[in-house]
């Protein structure tokens, strides 16, 4: 793994006028559009009707650890983005998993044939659906960030804030990819096994679901109901089916998902088990139900992660009674 260049300083290179659409201004688009424009990188928000009027009328405010700032930010719809016939550069899909379809159809009047698209979703229904789409012009892409949306701010949490790209096959990233999105704000890495990185954070976001959502409950709770032999079950069930698609999880990782699912006292909670308690649109399938198609495609079984999704479904199909 290699980290890009020095924090401290920003580099010009080829980079710095790559034009670059993000599609979604939520808490991972919204934070790190944000640091790329205050760079000064040409930077363009592809938003719903709705959130565009807003975000054009009153900028897109952002807040970070001692920091609350609003910018006025570029804007485009799908609809404005097929009449302007215009390409971008580079496209960053930062959605949730439910607007994937949407944002894939969306994005094709500005992916020309020099277009690199990175998505930074959980799980890799995302890689395949874009290279199918679009092979030959997609970077795998993964990041790290606490954040949320706040009365239409996007907010982050904590100062944790990494962005990891790679070749799906191995090859360096370009130059002028990397020069693009090395700014400062955030830590910019650019490894060579991407496809490993995805898979990793795939497995842990999935058992911080399945152990959350199971459980009902943050980890520290389930610790102090007796749940430590469970959460290791979950754990052990779920990386037994990335070494079974042959990208193992490393003993780094595993170490953070044990320390994260199963310390005392934690207040921690999944994303998936934020959404579902909260009533909102999740990502259910895309993290958890693919996880269980590819699971019994190789032959692992997956019972707590089975019995997961039966939780959440029948809640999902509750709602719609």
């Amino acid at each position: 793994m290699t980290q890009a260049a020095d924090r401290a300083s920003e580099g010009i290179g080829a980079g710095a006028d790559l034009s670059v659409l993000i599609a979604g201004a939520g808490a991972t688009g919204g934070a790190f559009g944000t640091y790329l424009q205050e760079a000064g990188r040409d930077v363009t928000f592809l938003l719903r009707q709705a959130r565009a009027e807003t975000v054009r009328a009153e900028g897109l405010r952002f807040t970070a650890p001692g920091d609350d700032r609003t910018n006025q930010v570029d804007v485009i719809t799908a609809e404005e983005l097929t009449a302007a016939s215009r390409t971008f550069d580079l496209v960053i899909v930062a959605v949730k998993a439910g607007g994937l379809d949407s944002v894939i159809a969306d994005i094709g009047p500005a992916v020309g044939e020099q277009t690199t698209i990175i998505p930074f979703l959980n799980g890799m229904a995302q890689i395949e659906k874009l290279q199918s789409r679009y092979p030959g012009q997609v970077l795998g892409g993964f990041v790290k960030i606490v954040g949320t949306i706040r009365d239409g701010a996007v907010v982050q949490l904590t100062d944790l804030a990494v962005m990891t790209i790679g070749d799906l096959h191995g090859a360096e990233v370009p130059t002028r990819i990397s020069e693009a999105l090395d700014v400062p704000g955030f830590k910019l890495q650019t490894v060579d096994g991407i496809i490993d990185g995805l898979w990793e954070k795939w497995i842990f976001i999935a058992a911080a679901g399945v152990v959350t959502c199971l459980f009902r409950a943050p980890v520290g709770a389930i610790m102090e109901a007796g749940g430590r032999s469970h959460v290791y079950a979950i754990i052990d069930e779920l990386e037994a089916v990335a070494a079974a698609a042959g990208h193992p999880v490393s003993e780094a990782s595993h170490a953070m998902t044990i320390k994260m699912l199963t310390e005392d006292g934690s207040a921690f909670t999944s994303s998936l088990y934020r959404d579902v308690t909260a009533g909102l649109p999740s990502e259910t399938e895309h993290i958890l139900g693919d996880l269980s198609i590819k699971a019994e495609d190789l032959g692992v079984a997956t019972p707590l992660l089975d019995l997961t999704l039966v939780q959440l479904r029948a809640g999902e199909a509750q709602k719609r009674l």
